[in-house]
């Protein structure tokens, strides 16, 4: 259960800082969860917060590739991020979304346990991630938020274009196409 003052507290902590330390460019956040640890990405690699619906399953790619969605005209590939941190899948779907993400000229869809809000942050709260963070490897994150005093959560800024690797997108993007093909084709 939420307590009331979970959306105070999260604003406060994002944007709060102590006199002085809120320098550098401002930048808005979209915050979301999966499993109990909470990311954001930039707001700008975001093209938009889908209500979850189960993607269409495609043979032959990893565990943690859910499936693609017909999105905008295209054929977006879904990431279940739970499978790709090596997280135990979710209880239960209720309350997921898919957030499309902008990478490069491609969207990749990610399904997230929830999304919360979109954030404003400063640079200077951003914090150089170290070589792993709770079980992620560095090529995944951008930056650590910590809150303002102690016992606040630290919020994993995630670099959404290191979600693929070159060799990923390859047969990603082969399996796409052949996902696609066949449901243009019937068969």
């Amino acid at each position: 259960m939420r307590c009331p003052n979970d959306r105070w507290h999260w604003e406060q902590t994002m944007t709060d800082t102590p006199a002085g330390t809120r320098t550098g460019e401002r930048m808005k956040l979209v915050t979301f969860h999966v499993g109990d640890d909470r990311f954001a990405t930039d707001i700008f690699a975001v093209e938009r917060v889908l209500r979850f619906t189960p993607p269409r399953p495609i043979p032959n790619v990893p565990a943690w590739l859910d499936g693609v969605i017909d999105y905008g005209g295209r054929v977006v590939p879904v990431i279940d991020l739970r499978a790709r941190f090596e997280l135990p899948a979710a209880p239960s779907r209720e309350g997921a979304r898919i957030l499309v993400f902008v990478v490069g000229d491609e969207w990749v869809g990610a399904i997230v346990d929830k999304v919360d809000e979109v954030a404003t942050v400063y640079e200077s709260q951003l914090e150089p991630p170290p070589t792993i963070f709770r079980g992620l490897a560095r090529q995944y994150l951008r930056a650590l938020i910590r809150g303002v005093s102690d016992g606040d959560p630290v919020t994993v800024m995630l670099d959404v274009t290191e979600l693929l690797t070159a060799r990923e997108r390859i047969v990603l993007d082969h399996a796409v196409a052949s996902s696609a093909a066949e449901a243009t084709h019937g068969g």
